[in-house]
């Protein structure tokens, strides 16, 4: 903080306010929430009434300081925006209205996001009771630097140009992300377009082997399982778990994965459809009813050809098309929509001579190749803006802004 601004507390320029509201049972509440870190305040779900112990909340205006008592210490504190005036917290949640004529609300909203201000919240919450719930006379002794009001608001000007400059930045890596994303779609629908898939052989003709696991029972041994969780799209992450003992003989040797196998995610919103290609490590290895295992018949079909298909833009057509089950009705269970074996079987797959699958993968080998080295980049230009606002923050409060 800079030495030649005063440094007050949080209780020179806030007041306490307390603006309770008796809850009707057949009212709905908007409720306010706030984020750890300086991230800011943010809408809840609504809650009725007669669906709270709570016999009153408190309503939030806006530029409130408000703080979450037990979180504070993660810097659980922001100020409330326009958009969430009139939202409701409990008395978990105290709330302070800024001395307009001392503070700016925005220069207390920056402040908020800045590493000191986080640290003197967790001091003030050390020892408390109530699992070290910040007490709110203890987080008015929180410090802060204060220029004058012209001051702070030229301050928060700049601050908000630049950041306003951060998220403008945010946005064009975003798009160009995306449109790496559209790029790889765009050249894999022009090797398999909807031309290629008439009269084209089907999952079943190219494989040898295509079947889902049927063995799931955890145990100590040294067959080792893949379940939904180790297929990430286009990346098999490779597994801890194993297999019970009392099961393992019941696996029969060709539904143990093999190199070159392509895994396929069978179950669950989110998870359906993702494949992952297997490079032999030595181990047994199978999977749990989750997964399927389609083997390439090399005699007609690369396995890394198949793989490209299947899990480029129109292969995943193919796949999520035949999805079953209706994931927003049936919240039941895991096992909520499925990707059945009889309807992969009938997933068409072009099949040009292997000299051109040959041809194709190492096309886009060499284009996601690119794409990857792209998205580095633009990974990296990430973390130089995330690092940039708490470097702007940091001159802003020391007066070099």
């Amino acid at each position: 903080m800079s030495r030649k601004w005063p440094i007050v507390k949080l209780r020179d320029i806030v007041v306490p306010v307390q603006r309770d509201e008796m809850l009707q049972p057949n009212t709905d509440y908007r409720q306010i929430g706030v984020k750890l870190w300086g991230e800011g305040a943010y809408e809840r779900e609504s809650i009725r009434g007669s669906q709270t112990n709570y016999k009153k909340l408190f309503r939030a205006e806006a530029d409130d300081l408000i703080v979450n008592k037990i979180w504070a210490r993660n810097g659980s504190v922001a100020v409330v925006t326009e958009a969430l005036s009139g939202c409701y917290g409990s008395g978990e949640f105290p709330m302070f209205s800024p001395q307009r004529n001392k503070v700016e609300p925005r220069w207390i909203h920056w402040l908020t996001k800045t590493p000191n201000f986080w640290m003197q919240c967790d001091q003030m919450s050390q020892g408390t009771s109530g699992k070290n719930r910040i007490r709110p006379e203890k987080f008015l002794e929180v410090e802060l630097p204060l220029p004058s009001l012209d001051e702070q608001q030229r301050i928060v000007a700049r601050i908000e140009e630049l950041a306003g400059a951060i998220e403008k930045a945010r946005g064009l890596r975003a798009r160009s992300i995306e449109e790496c994303s559209a790029l790889m779609n765009a050249e894999e629908v022009k090797i398999w377009d909807r031309e290629t898939l008439n009269n084209a052989p089907t999952l079943e003709d190219v494989t040898t082997y295509l079947a889902r696991g049927r063995q799931s029972k955890q145990g100590e041994s040294n067959h080792y399982l893949i379940k939904t969780q180790h297929v990430q799209m286009g990346r098999y992450v490779k597994t801890k778990m194993t297999l019970a003992t009392d099961v393992t003989a019941k696996v029969t040797s060709d539904a143990m994965v093999k190199g070159g196998d392509i895994l396929i995610a069978c179950s669950a919103a989110g998870c359906l459809g993702r494949v992952a290609y297997f490079n032999n490590d030595g181990l047994n290895i199978s999977t749990d009813t989750h997964v399927a295992i389609a083997r390439a018949n090399r005699n007609i079909v690369g396995p890394e050809y198949l793989y490209a298909y299947l899990k480029g833009y129109q292969g995943q057509i193919q796949l999520r098309s035949r999805e079953k089950g209706d994931w927003q009705r049936e919240k039941i269970g895991f096992r909520l929509t499925e990707l059945n074996v009889s309807d992969m079987r009938r997933i068409p797959v072009p099949v040009p001579s292997l000299p051109e699958q040959h041809r194709i993968v190492a096309y886009l080998d060499d284009l996601q190749a690119k794409v990857d080295a792209l998205k580095r980049l633009q990974s990296e230009t990430a973390a130089e803006l995330d690092a940039l606002l708490p470097s702007i923050l940091d001159k802003a409060f020391k007066g070099e802004l």
